[in-house]
Formats: C-alpha cells, sequence, structure tokens
C-alpha cells in the first residue's frame, strides 16, 4: 500500500534540512513491522515507560500518522527517525507500519538519530553526551560543527561532552536522574567527585547547594581550637575566610565557650549549613 505523504517541519532543528525540501511529497509504504531494523547510531539508551504507555495507547486508537523513516539495509529497513513510534507500535500489536524511504549514509543516519532526540526533554544528559562524541569521533566533526549543525551553543557542546570524563558510576547516577545535568557539571575534573556525588543524592541537594559543597571541598581545613588571645583571633580571622560570615569566639578558661556567626541573608546561612553537614 502506497500513499502520499508531505514531512512535517515539526520534525525538529536540522531534520528537515537532512531530509530534503519538507514541502515536496514523499511516498509512504506499508511494510510489515519485523521487517524493521533499530537504529544502530540511536544515541536514546532509555525510553520513559509513561510517555511510551502513552504514545502506544495512540497508536492503538489512531495508529501512526507519521510514518517512520527508514533507509534499506541489508535487504530491511533501518530506522533512520521514529523509533519510539516503532517500539510503541509493536507494544500496540501492529503487524505494519508506514515507512518513508530515504538514502542515507552512516553519518546522515547518525545525525538523524541526535537530532530527534536532542529535540526531546527527556533525552538523558550522557546518551546527549555520547551522541556528539560519536559525531566527533567517527565522523571527524569539530565541537563548532556540532554546535552549527544541532543548534546549539559551543559552549553546551564543550560542557556536554566533559560530563564524559566522570568516573562510570558518577555517570551512572545522571544516567537514573539521581543526578541532573547541573550537579554532574559542578562535579567535573574533582578528585573526590563520587564522594560528593553520593552526598548530594543523600543530602537531596539544589545544585546552588552542591556548588557550595564543592566549594568546601576544594579547600578543606581544620582548625585546632587553642587558648590565647593571638590564636583566637587568628582562628576566627581563619573561619571568616572559611565561610564569608562574621565568626565570634568565645572561649573561656574551662576551655567551654561560645562560636557564632552572623549572617545576613539565607543565601549565608545555607552556605554555613552546607560547610557544617559536610563535615559530621
Amino acid at each position: 500500500m502506497t500513499s502520499t505523504f508531505k514531512l512535517k517541519k515539526g520534525l525538529g532543528r536540522g531534520l528537515s534540512s537532512l531530509i530534503g525540501d519538507t514541502n515536496s511529497s514523499q511516498k509512504s509504504n506499508k511494510v510489515p513491522i519485523s521487517d524493521i531494523l533499530r537504529n544502530k547510531f540511536q544515541p536514546r539508551k532509555n525510553f520513559n515507560k509513561e510517555q511510551m504507555d502513552e504514545l502506544t495507547n495512540s497508536i492503538k486508537e489512531r495508529g501512526i500518522i507519521q510514518p517512520i523513516i527508514v533507509r534499506k539495509q541489508s535487504g530491511k529497513y533501518e530506522i533512520v527517525a521514529g523509533e519510539r513510534r516503532w517500539q510503541a507500535a509493536q507494544n500496540a500489536g501492529l503487524h505494519e507500519v508506514p515507512i518513508v524511504e530515504i538514502e542515507a549514509d552512516d553519518l546522515k543516519s547518525l545525525e538523524f538519530a541526535i537530532v530527534e532526540n536532542v529535540q526531546r526533554d527527556d533525552l538523558n544528559p550522557i546518551e546527549e553526551a555520547n551522541g556528539y562524541k560519536r559525531l566527533i569521533d567517527e565522523f571527524n566533526y569539530d565541537q563548532d560543527k556540532v554546535a552549527k549543525f544541532i543548534g546549539k551553543s559551543r559552549v553546551h557542546i564543550t560542557n556536554s561532552l566533559r560530563l564524559l570524563s566522570l568516573p562510570l558510576e558518577v555517570i551512572k547516577l545522571v544516567e537514573e536522574k539521581k543526578l541532573s545535568q547541573g550537579h554532574a557539571k559542578v562535579l567535573v575534573g574533582l578528585e573526590n567527585s563520587l564522594q560528593i556525588a553520593k552526598k548530594i543524592v543523600e543530602k537531596k541537594l539544589s545544585v546552588r547547594q552542591a556548588e557550595n559543597l564543592v566549594r568546601i571541598y576544594k579547600s578543606p581545613k581544620k582548625f585546632k581550637l587553642v587558648n590565647n588571645d593571638t590564636n583566637i583571633k587568628a582562628l576566627e580571622k581563619s573561619l571568616q575566610e572559611k565561610t564569608g560570615l562574621q565568626a565570634k569566639i568565645h572561649h573561656k578558661k574551662n576551655n567551654k565557650g561560645i562560636l557564632s556567626f552572623e549572617y545576613n541573608n539565607t543565601d549565608q546561612l545555607d552556605r554555613l549549613v552546607m560547610i557544617i553537614k559536610a563535615n559530621y
């Protein structure tokens, strides 16, 4: 069965230019779902179950409105764009699905897969970074070319790729959405990133709180209480430099006393609380 189909501009930034003129008609055919292969360049490893269930129910009710874009591979059809629709169609029990066949080499297939997925909010930061890395490693893209093609800034691409330098245990926390991209960014380059990551997850810290915690770990100094006034003043000064708050030590002869801090807003209080939490 063949029908005429117009590719939509809504496919995402870069997709329409990869496909060609979006106003030109394309022939849509129905083929057995068993003849379709997963895109070997697909950057996404996990699909949101709730969203997949919604798409499956939609396909059960209305069928597949947007055909799956494929290329011919070894007598079958490899997905170029539309893997979620293909998986949902299988879940819905469909035996045939509509396709649009295009000419695409490995590079274009990877470009399609990355662009389609980057448009979706639920692509996790590690999957996104791995997609950029494949363009660079396998197809000789540089970061500027990736940024221009994807439609994001060079800084975004650089920061995204830096996430891949994190320890595997930290990367797993990002993939499992226990750490956000913002959390992961502040951990890059730290020798004790796993230790800090676990504390962020355990304490359910915000990104700002995580940044404060990292600052604490970067300059850990232990202070020893002493009895003479000169050293007390020096200790007060060190505490002020450490916390950014006015510190006062009221030290008694029996080695008891009161340590107090003066803060002017809740941000300063949050930072002080983070310092205390990080050391108990």
